[in-house]
């Protein structure tokens, strides 16, 4: 079998990954609008009537904002935690005719040929979960909008073959930027979002000896450059920045494979 992964943006302005085991295809996350989202799956040779699920991370806009027009649009399922699904309900957005499906934060479960394990991260959501996802032999992590590592997160993501991993800002470009206070208390704070040593210190502390893709994530456009995030990570590895991806906000990055 072979797992196959691109995603179609990453960023503040909304955020999706595919992930593809055989003929199965899931989101994660859904934060671009219908329109975008089709029209970015084109770009990486899919249609929405390929798609058999969208998974939700939690319920902030650039994740979760589009994933309930969409999936009615298209009549696709929604898988998403009990709590997420509250607080979408009390925004003003309700599932409608989406099919909704609770997940647990420590239950996996499979979509098809897509095994699925959520895993639960500090961030200031309601129920936020990330997502390991597999076709049995190989493992793909994805890790965004986690304001501080924990044991668990580091013991799910040790020994997996490919990480997508949140590298929002650089320190010394939030605090030297002209956000207000009380923002960059929040994105710098333990349930807000990963600067790049912090980065650089989970992925070097993970069992990476199975790592064939490492790509950097969620990168702000105003607190981060790529060149800072990929040195990060790359020091991590041991290895030149330029073999680090990078997903960015308009393009995401295109498909990889492991086989």
């Amino acid at each position: 079998m072979t797992l196959r992964f691109a995603s179609i943006g990453s960023g503040s302005k909304g955020n999706c990954l595919v992930a593809e085991v055989g003929s199965t295809r899931v989101l994660l996350d859904c934060g671009l609008s219908p329109r975008e989202t089709e029209r970015r799956l084109a770009r990486i040779g899919l249609a929405p009537a390929d798609i058999a699920g969208i998974l939700v991370t939690h319920e902030h806009d650039d994740h979760a904002g589009q994933a309930y027009p969409f999936a009615a649009l298209h009549r696709i399922p929604v898988w998403l935690t009990y709590g997420t699904q509250l607080a979408l309900a009390e925004s003003g957005k309700a599932p409608g005719v989406v099919e909704t499906r609770t997940i647990h934060g420590r239950t996996a479960f499979a979509i098809d040929g897509i095994e699925v394990s959520p895993y639960t991260v500090p961030h200031d959501a309601r129920e936020p979960v990330q997502f390991v996802l597999s076709d049995g032999a190989f493992r793909l992590g994805v890790l965004t909008d986690i304001g501080a590592s924990t044991a668990h997160v580091e013991a799910t993501l040790s020994g997996c073959d490919a990480l997508v991993l949140e590298c929002n800002h650089d320190l010394d470009m939030l605090w030297g930027g002209g956000y207000p206070k009380w923002l960059k208390e929040r994105i710098s704070g333990p349930f807000g979002h990963l600067d790049n040593a912090s980065s650089e210190r989970l992925l070097a502390g993970l069992d990476r000896s199975r790592l064939k893709h490492v790509v950097a994530a969620h990168l702000s456009q105003q607190n981060n450059r790529p060149e800072l995030a990929r040195d990060a990570l790359a020091r991590a590895m041991g290895c030149a920045a330029e073999w680090i991806g990078l997903s960015t906000q308009e393009d995401g990055f295109a498909w990889r494979e492991l086989k």
